[in-house]
């Protein structure tokens, strides 16, 4: 694939993902608003905690989805479709196997919800709320070995209009249903509809691009077992990703109570939603990372990486100054002050938001080019860490511990060893620069924040009008900032050229 459908076809799935998380954005407020209001903030806990537990069961997928779509890129390339057809009959017995299995050990796991979820009054039908979120989970492993192939495709901007229409559909009917019932049943029914819908939508879209997948295709042994020991490496990585960001709330509600769960859902609500604004344009490049890796030489690999990082450091810091010193005003104005959280919490906070955004990067690169072969149990390692540091900073400092656990975690795994061996096998470097450039950017982030936190002292938040001021100060500052100390790193320059050389060519 050339530069210019590389870049045509990744800008289709940022500009649908904007649009996407733009609706979402809007409608995830107006629900949450109401679903607080109606249900309260103890509801809210539960849903987070199920979250969590359900993203610990999902671990039995084994890593399939990522090493699916790893598998997919070669005859893609090729235009091999017998080989695509095996690889989806293939996978399509796998995740039959896992939907089983989830609902199995889901199930088993009923009579130890009271233990898992640290309530100040009894609430009736737990048990019942938990099996329909279950049902929701099970349910999204429904064809999506067939909607795979889009992603690997570059074609997610499909998926994405497809979510748009689902998802806004969905929260529109969870709304009327709690002003109009307040019933949780009814909340969690209306998503498994709408996530059933959605994947048969999805896969009758597969299906149209590739009416070759429904052709029954057996796949050599050999390639079956290349698949298992791809999905083993990318099994660790799974359980450490799910360890990271699926224990916290688990581990908060244990230690410091379900309602506690239900404040800090909002900022991480909130952190979520910003983080997705660069993970579009990451998940958007993967696959065309993967070709630039299967294809250039380590040069253009490196300086294709300094392009996305520039992004990154760019993006990340108008992302957490802003977070940092808006969210909690954000919350008052929002919610009201009794759901705001203490000022370290908050730091602690925007800490794994700056880490989850300066080493996206680093993972589009891992996710193309398997790099979770050679760093699988470093990763684990990390996750483990995380878990025993939650406790034991949890019992001391309450919730702000658990969180700063997951920072120091990150930082043991992901940030100190993953970058080394990167530079040396794809990009023929030492990872020295690496380290200069995030100390550098992290550098200008605190600083930024000190000075602008220094000037917000003189200014009140009390209505949304003055929120919204702050919010463009705080966001055009800091946007300059980072524009001025970034205008002139080769990436900065690069993604530059690519941007007006896209908008040319179709104007």
């Amino acid at each position: 694939m050339s530069d210019n459908s590389r870049t045509k076809q990744s800008a289709k799935n940022m500009t649908l993902g904007f649009l996407s998380q733009f609706v979402t954005l809007v409608l995830s407020f107006v629900s949450r608003t109401v679903f607080i209001r109606f249900l309260g903030a103890e509801y809210l806990g539960i849903n987070s905690v199920f979250s969590d537990v359900l993203n610990l069961l999902s671990m039995a997928d084994l890593g399939f989805n990522t090493a699916m779509a790893y598998s997919f890129y070669k005859p893609l390339a090729t235009k091999d479709e017998k080989k695509l057809s095996a690889l989806i009959t293939f996978y399509s017995n796998v995740y039959r196997v896992i939907a089983v299995s989830i609902t199995v050990i889901g199930v088993a796991l009923v009579p130890f919800l009271r233990y898992i979820v640290k309530t100040e009054k009894d609430i009736p039908n737990l048990e019942i709320y938990y099996l329909f979120s279950l049902a929701g989970v099970v349910i999204s492993y429904l064809f999506v070995y067939k909607t795979t192939i889009l992603t690997a495709d570059q074609r997610d901007y499909e998926l994405t209009s497809i979510n748009i229409f689902t998802n806004t559909g969905k929260t529109i009917l969870q709304i009327i249903s709690l002003i109009l019932w307040h019933n949780y049943i009814l909340y969690l029914l209306i998503g498994i509809i709408m996530q059933l819908i959605r994947n048969l939508i999805a896969t009758r879209k597969a299906e149209k691009h590739y009416p070759y997948i429904k052709n029954k295709e057996p796949l050599d042994k050999d390639e079956k077992k290349e698949i298992y020991k791809n999905m083993r490496s990318v099994f660790i990585y799974k359980i450490s990703n799910t360890l990271f960001t699926g224990t916290d709330n688990i581990i908060i509600s244990s230690i410091v109570g379900i309602t506690i769960v239900g404040y800090y859902s909002n900022y991480l609500m909130l952190s979520k939603k910003l983080l997705l604004v660069i993970q579009i344009v990451f998940s958007a490049l993967t696959a065309s990372v993967g070709n630039v890796i299967a294809k250039e030489n380590p040069q253009k690999r490196y300086e294709v990486f300094n392009s996305i990082q520039s992004l990154a450091f760019t993006v990340s810091g108008v992302i957490t100054c802003g977070f940092l010193l808006v969210v909690n005003d954000f919350i008052t104005v929002w919610l009201g002050s009794e759901f705001v959280l203490d000022f370290p919490t908050v730091i602690a906070i925007t800490l794994n938001t700056y880490f989850s955004c300066i080493l996206l990067p680093l993972w589009v690169y891992r996710d193309a080019t398997g790099l979770y072969m050679k760093t699988k149990y470093i990763s684990f390692a990390g996750a483990v860490l995380n878990i025993v540091l939650s406790i034991v900073l949890g019992l001391w400092l309450g919730l702000a511990g658990i969180l700063f656990a997951t920072v120091i975690a990150q930082l043991s795994s992901y940030f100190v060893y993953e970058p080394v061996v990167l530079f040396k096998d794809f990009f023929e470097k030492k990872a020295t620069e690496y380290y200069i450039a995030i100390a550098k950017n992290l550098s200008i982030a605190v600083v930024t924040s000190l000075v602008l936190g220094y000037i917000l002292r003189f200014f009140t938040v009390t209505n949304w009008i003055s929120l919204i001021i702050e919010i463009i100060f705080v966001g055009l500052v800091v946007a300059l900032v980072y524009i001025f100390f970034y205008r002139k790193t080769e990436g900065f320059k690069m993604l530059s050229n690519k941007v007006l050389r896209f908008f040319k060519k179709n104007k």
